[in-house]
């Protein structure tokens, strides 16, 4: 039962000025659109989801949470802004699970302290996106939120227009952002930054707890972190859009989705957020821009360290970014050796992606097929010729033909995220059906599998009308 889960909520135990304690505004009559019972199998949730969803709702009270707002500030578009916070969210609990601590956070929750302007809602739209998203994430063996629950109403929101609301449940190891410690550096609030290190340190990082150097520690272990986590994005072709350093987990966990988007035919310079005019935030970016929020990370911790300690830090993040996504490259490749080739072999196959506007996903995945066709195949010369430099190089490597083929169905997906299936999923939850998410969260949780014909569609390029959309901030 839910109220045998093991509730902790240390995070509520930081002193006052960390958050603002909150209740929530409920839905008049929600429906419930998708549950997460993997999840919850998971967290060792076993209850009703209709009952689970008064309790998130706020209809049904339950003693054990201690819901609160957080504040924190961040850089958005290279802007500071002094105090953000959770504006239509709140940290409902935390858990003490089998694999550590887990936040519980409600999105959508209606307005706080932090809300500014807004109504501290969110709508349909937005929420199927996030939910489906954090899945897709987890298929693919990226670090991500996740969701919990999903449920709708009737309640209207103003946006562009007039939408439904909607809440999700999400889970996450934390909630700490990089902004959290800007905040109370730029703030100026004494000992805000040691306080929240020491509750990152006993939280998450127990074992460095003696050591003289674990704040440091501390921060090495988000710089690579955070360089992991985009050398992934980088891999599967993902954009994140909003690459704000208070959407940057300290644990390297992708979240806070919004205009985000799986690439479709290869463009580096691909812009997903149509507010994002300068392409800050552009595919080809996020590398950069995650080093320069680490930088950002680093200004608020400078009273504590010296800017030589910090500088060694930040100086390995690409080291930790490249040797990385090159590993995850060769894999796609189907490769166990290296060599020193295999990066301008890499920049050749991108160069015919891009000027042949190929599908990033499909052109990967179908490597393995295209290797061992006895067919004539009708490529390009450019590509014919990559082709002999490819299949000469498997020739070379470690392993052998199958083993690399084998190696390329585990690491190139087969299925993602498409937003014209995200946005059919939508239209239809936004008439309370939820047909098409259930089949999408099948499809998405084995993002590598052959899952048959019938799932063929999933696998298949967008329309050209709907292939490397812009997509709206608005939530």
């Amino acid at each position: 039962m839910f109220e045998n889960i093991k509730f902790t909520n240390p995070f509520s135990e930081l002193p006052s000025n960390f958050y603002t304690k909150q209740s929530w505004s409920s839905f008049d009559q929600p429906f419930l659109l998708h549950f997460n019972h993997d999840l919850a199998k998971s967290l060792g949730i076993q209850d009703d989801p209709e009952e689970l969803m008064q309790i998130f709702n706020g209809s049904k009270n339950f003693i054990k949470s201690s819901p609160l707002a957080m504040v924190y500030g961040g850089h958005q578009f290279g802007n500071w802004v002094n105090q953000l916070g959770d504006g239509r969210g709140i940290l409902f609990g935390q858990i003490d699970s089998s694999e550590g601590l887990v936040d519980l956070h409600i999105k959508g929750a209606g307005k706080t302290p932090y809300s500014r302007f807004g109504d501290g809602r969110a709508v349909i739209r937005s929420s199927v996106r996030e939910h489906l998203c954090g899945e897709a994430m987890f298929g693919l063996g990226i670090p991500s939120s996740r969701s919990l629950m999903l449920f709708g109403s009737n309640e209207p929101v103003m946006r562009e227009e007039t939408e439904r609301g909607a809440m999700i449940v999400r889970t996450a190891k934390t909630h700490i952002r990089f902004g959290h410690f800007e905040y109370f550096h730029h703030n100026k609030i004494a000992d805000g930054v040691k306080t929240l290190l020491d509750h990152v340190i006993d939280c998450y990082y127990p074992d460095t707890k003696q050591d003289s150097d674990k704040y440091l520690l501390f921060f090495d272990a988000t710089v690579k972190k955070t360089a992991h986590m985009v050398s992934a994005w980088q891999s599967v072709g993902f954009n994140h859009g909003v690459m704000n350093t208070d959407n940057m987990s300290i644990l390297g966990e992708t979240f806070d989705y919004g205009p985000y988007a799986f690439m479709e035919t290869y463009n580096p310079n691909y812009i997903c957020n149509h507010t994002d005019s300068q392409g800050r935030y552009s595919f080809s970016n996020q590398p950069s821009i995650a080093e320069w929020n680490c930088y950002a990370l680093a200004s608020a911790l400078i009273d504590l360290f010296s800017e030589t300690e910090l500088r060694d830090i930040l100086n390995k993040f690409n080291d930790y970014f490249y040797d990385s996504l090159i590993e995850k490259y060769r894999k796609k490749l189907g490769f166990k050796s290296a060599l020193d080739s295999d990066y301008d072999l890499l920049l050749g196959l991108f160069e015919i992606m891009e000027t042949e506007r190929l599908d990033y996903t499909n052109t990967f995945r179908d490597l393995s097929m295209i290797i061992t066709s006895s067919d004539d195949l009708k490529l390009s010369g450019n590509f014919s010729s990559w082709l002999a430099s490819y299949k000469a190089r498997l020739g070379k490597d470690e392993n052998n033909i199958e083993q690399s083929i084998f190696v390329m169905h585990e690491n190139n997906p087969k299925y993602i995220l498409r937003n014209y299936l995200a946005q059919s999923a939508i239209e239809d939850a936004e008439e309370g059906k939820s047909e098409k998410i259930d089949q999408l969260i099948k499809v998405l949780s084995n993002p590598f599998d052959d899952l048959g014909k019938s799932m063929e569609k999933y696998c298949k390029p967008a329309p050209k009308e709907h292939q490397n959309q812009q997509l709206s901030c608005s939530s």
